[in-house]
């Protein structure tokens, strides 16, 4: 997914935007819910027919975060614009400095090391998130508060591979990777496989390379039923608030040295649309707030593993926190 942004050509850029404002999967109605009653979420005067475009990637964690930016909006007096499930990281910030949405939940980790291409992770969130707003500001990209969750990325293994390889750390993993290529075979989707935050920066890091035919390239569902069951691959690539992860008794690989960023869940919004309407941060600061990992994982047990309804998970979560009734 790690595409260098800076380096697109802008034909390259404009045809992205356009096919994200065309393809842009809409997961719930654009307009406001019968359903949702504010709770304490009081209406804007300011946002009172607002049609502010709600984008989110298209994984499911994403899909619920984007729910929830809606289901406040609609709370608050706006009209929002369903512009969520947008396929890859890189076409919704497209899409995003584009104008083809207004505003989307990001993670500090992917902008730090993807959009504005540092090498080094911060190790301390609130630092890592203030060093993001900073930079980012000269993007005409506003992030307003940062939840707690920390969804970063991370190897997992059942508890069958643990036991035959003894794989505890990410340098057991490269020692076995080199030892016998075939035992560390990988199940990771796309982005991971092609991110400098993702395998490529594993292998950098940690001083390993490992043969194509001992990576299996797969859509991110896939990853975590084929790593559950076993046989194609030993190890896979995971998110840590992911659900599966527990429900598949999965084994998360120690990040020793400590190489994957910390990625919290915070609101990047177009410069633009966050000076019109400065009222937004206060409406989303206590929602950002209530975002911890252990709520993340519950809500996306329920999308993943339940096949709950991406907004229904997000109101029944804003009504059990007050925000709505």
């Amino acid at each position: 997914m790690r595409t260098n942004l800076h380096r697109l050509a802008p034909l390259t850029a404009l045809l992205a935007v356009a096919s994200v404002t065309v393809s842009g999967c809409t997961v719930s109605k654009a307009s406001g819910s019968d359903s949702v009653k504010s709770g304490s979420i009081q209406k804007i005067a300011a946002l009172k027919g607002a049609n502010l475009k709600v984008g989110s990637k298209d994984f499911d964690e994403q899909l619920v975060l984007g729910q929830v930016a809606m289901v406040a909006l609609e709370a608050a007096g706006a009209t929002p614009v369903d512009k969520t499930n947008i396929q890859g990281t890189n076409n919704t910030r497209l899409a995003l400095t584009g104008g083809a949405v207004d505003l989307y939940w990001e993670y500090t980790g992917t902008a730090w090391i993807s959009f504005l291409k540092q090498t080094k992770p911060v190790v301390d969130s609130q630092k890592q998130f203030e060093a993001v707003a900073q930079a980012d500001a000269a993007n005409a990209v506003t992030w307003w508060d940062r939840a707690p969750a920390n969804n970063t990325y991370a190897l997992a293994q059942t508890q069958a591979t643990l036991a035959k390889y003894g794989v505890k750390t990410l340098s057991d993993y490269a020692a076995l990777a080199k030892r016998d290529p075939a035992a560390a075979s990988m199940c990771l989707e796309s982005e991971f496989q092609s991110r400098d935050d993702g395998f490529p920066g594993v292998k950098k890091t940690y001083g390993f390379s490992l043969a194509g035919s001992s990576e299996h390239l797969l859509d991110t569902a896939v990853v975590y039923t084929e790593l559950g069951k076993g046989g194609t691959c030993n190890f896979g690539e995971v998110f840590t608030t992911d659900g599966r992860v527990a429900s598949l008794k999965l084994n998360v690989v120690q990040d020793d040295k400590k190489f994957f960023p910390i990625y919290s869940p915070a609101l990047s919004v177009r410069s633009e649309v966050a000076k019109k309407y400065p009222g937004l941060e206060s409406l989303f600061k206590p929602i950002a707030d209530k975002l911890t990992t252990e709520a993340l994982i519950a809500m996306n047990k329920e999308v993943s593993l339940d096949g709950m309804k991406p907004r229904a998970v997000a109101e029944e979560w804003m009504r059990s926190q007050g925000f709505i009734k």
